[in-house]
């Protein structure tokens, strides 16, 4: 299970921030964070057994209510951790608000959890829709190009330059699809998808291992575990593959 009364929670002495979610059926829900040198002793506690929440995802372990909870929680307690300085004068700061907000007691600043704009986009071109891999992604999967909003950038800019930096593809149209929070570690993905002006790849391979243009044809046989090179898809709680299928299914227009 994935959720405990406090008193049942192990290892009491290494426990640090409370952050409070909200309200449960009327019983309040906080997410704990442990002190990072816990990890071993946790491990090894009986009947406790942790496993990360990529997996969890990824294996449908939990309802999505439950997943919903643990990525708030993940992303509070990851900016707890590593925003404990006040970042205007230096000194220690104290959590307030119950979890969201830190406040520093030396200069009065108030600081607020961040989440970082990440577009991830779906660049198609007629009958065809060009999709990337990275070195670390499971052997075989394509997926939409991703990257992060920069400092005064539209969402639409950013689709456009994420594309042509890392595939040299030129983009004209862009049209927004959805979102997907992700807390690894406080992300917000905006999936798009992206009219392509030209068909030649350029790969940066400081970016990409490949890219290549995949065929409506072909994203079915992805889809359908059937394709001939073993190309695989994400995985079903990405929206990479929510974007990919919704193309797939005839929503390309712009």
């Amino acid at each position: 299970q994935a959720l405990f009364a406090a008193g049942n929670l192990p290892l009491q002495d290494a426990l640090r921030e409370h952050v409070f979610l909200g309200l449960e059926n009327d019983a309040p829900r906080f997410a704990v964070l442990y002190d990072s040198s816990a990890a071993d002793d946790l491990s090894q506690t009986p009947g406790f057994r942790l496993v990360g929440l990529r997996q969890l995802a990824m294996e449908g372990l939990l309802p999505p209510g439950e997943l919903a909870a643990l990525a708030e929680g993940k992303a509070l307690l990851h900016w707890h951790r590593t925003h404990r300085y006040c970042a205007t004068c230096g000194k220690p700061s104290v959590m307030s608000q119950a979890g969201w907000r830190r406040d520093c007691p030396h200069c009065n600043a108030m600081h607020f959890p961040r989440t970082d704009p990440v577009v991830i986009m779906l660049a198609v071109r007629g009958d065809n829709c060009l999709m990337g891999r990275q070195k670390q992604f499971l052997p075989g999967m394509y997926s939409c190009l991703a990257g992060f909003c920069e400092p005064g950038e539209t969402i639409e800019d950013a689709v456009r330059r994420e594309i042509l930096e890392e595939s040299g593809i030129r983009v004209g149209r862009v049209r927004y699809l959805g979102s997907q929070p992700w807390p690894f570690p406080a992300s917000l993905m905006i999936g798009c998808l992206a009219e392509a002006l030209n068909d030649d790849i350029i790969v940066d391979p400081g970016e990409l291992e490949d890219a290549r243009w995949f065929s409506r044809e072909e994203v079915d046989q992805i889809f359908a575990r059937t394709h001939p090179q073993g190309i695989g898809a994400p995985g079903k709680f990405a929206i990479a593959r929510q974007i990919v299928k919704a193309w797939a299914s005839g929503a390309d227009s712009f």
